[in-house]
């Protein structure tokens, strides 16, 4: 229990360390682009700093799948403690931005969230609900494990997690997609081959409602495979 708590340690640590560091990029973002505040529309990016912007948030996504493949004894525990920093490192991310900037102002302040492969878009809130979901998840596969239960993601588990974390991921994108669809003109997504710069096609967009209830189904989903996996650990204990 001692190397448990040792490692989770060091892992929540590594993770909050991972926040402030994509804290400190934003801060220097939204003094170049948001001198003023951040507010939508966004302001288009330079193209070369666009590209940087986009491999580093696919470097970040890297290092917390590289340090879940270190520090997991197995499979489940590697995709759990992968999970697990990231949740602590977008929970912090705001914390860290809310002591550095005072933003955002509530938790149903609007956010870009990501970029890959499209901009996400939504309200703090909804990837702080994640973050304590993927927590959770986490919490339940590492404490039955080192109890000795047999609490590995099976075939059913797997497809609940997959498919409600690509609603929720939908969920995020929506938004923009819908703002395409309804702009003819400017249909078009950014992508590293671009010649124009990051989020012209979107000059104009201010996110107006968040589908809360497409959200709700893929939180749903994922606690329906949280249960499935806590019932069946409960029900199958081995060697330790």
């Amino acid at each position: 229990m001692k190397s448990l708590t040792t490692r989770m340690i060091w892992l929540t640590a590594f993770s909050i360390a991972m926040g402030f560091l994509e804290t400190a990029v934003v801060v220097y973002l939204r003094k170049l682009y948001y001198p003023h505040g951040f507010q939508f529309p966004l302001v288009p990016i330079d193209n070369d700093i666009a590209m940087v912007e986009f491999l580093r948030e696919a470097a970040t996504i890297i290092m917390l799948v590289g340090i879940g493949i270190i520090a997991g004894k197995n499979t489940s525990q590697k995709f759990a403690i992968f999970i697990y920093c990231f949740a602590v490192w977008d929970i912090f991310y705001y914390v860290f931005l809310k002591l550095l900037l005072g933003w955002p102002e509530s938790l149903f302040t609007w956010d870009i969230l990501f970029i890959i492969p499209v901009p996400w878009v939504g309200p703090v809130l909804a990837p702080c609900i994640v973050s304590l979901t993927l927590i959770t998840l986490t919490a339940s596969v590492i404490y039955f494990q080192e109890k000795g239960y047999h609490a590995h993601l099976k075939v059913r588990e797997w497809v609940l997690f997959i498919t409600g974390s690509l609603v929720v991921i939908f969920s995020f994108m929506l938004d923009y997609f819908k703002y395409l669809a309804n702009d003819i003109v400017n249909s078009h997504v950014w992508t590293l081959s671009s010649k124009q710069d990051m989020f012209a096609e979107i000059a104009h967009y201010v996110p107006a409602s968040y589908n809360w209830w497409m959200f709700a189904a893929g939180e749903i989903i994922i606690i329906s495979g949280i249960i499935s996996l806590i019932r069946h650990a409960l029900k199958h204990k081995t060697e330790v």
